[in-house]
């Protein structure tokens, strides 16, 4: 698993010559983290390196990709690649269209890897499953025409290589713009000074709206501050992208299945943002009363603004 290999570059656990037995290191489950990549290649440069990509209901693996170099940069993404045998991965928008090279759309999979459907679970299975529309429909249609809504989202470029992007359940919407939690956190995960580090969106209480939070995990012996990370995280996303809000662990919770534990990410921050606020809110209390002027000032916004 990823964060089995991220965790062996973070302890720099690696010498120049072992396992040289080892022929091939593949990874599927989590987005391994393109400096632990350049860790591992450059310390085992006789391994290939393969990239997996797979929901349980396509039997676990639906794509591949080969990593033919040690990536030049940290900020270089590594895609899922392209279809396994047997199996068709197509990215898609809310009409089942096709969405153009380098466009974001929905990840669908079909082919011959998929599950009949949940056990005992008609509901969940129709929702998951749905017909394809390029096959016919009916009473004679064929379970195999159908697709897998994975529920990620992803953008396939003009070879045809697939690149994740995460959950369509991580896209917000923020002052206008659609935002993907996903590629944030990538451009965050490739900070080398950074051991893991993981962003989720907290909906701020009072005036609402949602706050993008950053969480993370620096490596052993890096000096990293907020205000570093957000000069690095600038020259990779718009303005709007960036998180307002940071948290440093030791380590990042992790739920049973040993993924990152959004829910309790979100909790962790909504408890700061409530205490901040409760404290801004006594301060306003105790604060005097305001001066005419400043009353005046108040109401002249008051009145542009409507």
């Amino acid at each position: 698993m990823p964060p089995v290999l991220n965790y062996i570059a973070k302890f720099n656990a690696l010498r120049q010559g072992d396992l040289p037995s080892l022929r091939r290191v593949l990874w599927c489950g989590e987005v391994l983290p393109t400096p632990a990549l350049i860790y591992w290649m450059k310390h085992l440069p006789h391994v290939r390196f393969t990239n997996l990509y797979g929901p349980t209901e396509a039997t676990i693996a639906s794509s591949y990709y080969d990593v033919p170099a040690c990536p030049n940069n940290s900020q270089e993404q590594i895609p899922i690649g392209t279809a396994c045998g047997g199996e068709e991965l197509l990215v898609l928008d809310e009409d089942l269209d096709p969405v153009p090279p380098r466009h974001v759309g929905h990840l669908y999979i079909g082919g011959a890897g998929l599950s009949p459907g949940y056990w005992r679970d008609p509901e969940k299975t129709a929702a998951a499953l749905l017909p394809d529309p390029r096959c016919s429909v009916g009473p004679s249609a064929s379970i195999k025409n159908r697709l897998y809504r994975t529920g990620d989202l992803a953008w396939e470029d003009e070879s045809g290589c697939i690149y994740f992007v995460g959950r369509a359940d991580s896209q917000i919407k923020s002052r206008g713009y659609r935002i993907e939690l996903g590629e944030i956190e990538t451009a965050l995960n490739s900070c080398e000074a950074l051991q893991e580090g993981a962003v989720v969106a907290v909906q701020a209480e009072n005036f609402g709206g949602w706050m993008i939070c950053c969480a993370y995990v620096p490596r052993k012996g890096a000096n990293i501050t907020q205000a570093l990370l957000r000069t690095h995280m600038e020259k990779l996303v718009p303005a709007y992208m960036l998180p307002v809000r940071w948290m440093q662990y030791a380590v990042l919770p992790k739920n049973a299945n040993g993924k990152v534990d959004r829910p309790r990410l979100r909790d962790s921050f909504f408890a700061s943002e409530r205490e901040t606020t409760n404290l801004q809110a006594n301060f306003s209390s105790s604060s005097p009363s305001p001066s005419s002027s400043e009353q005046v000032t108040r109401n002249g916004l008051c009145d542009s603004l409507g």
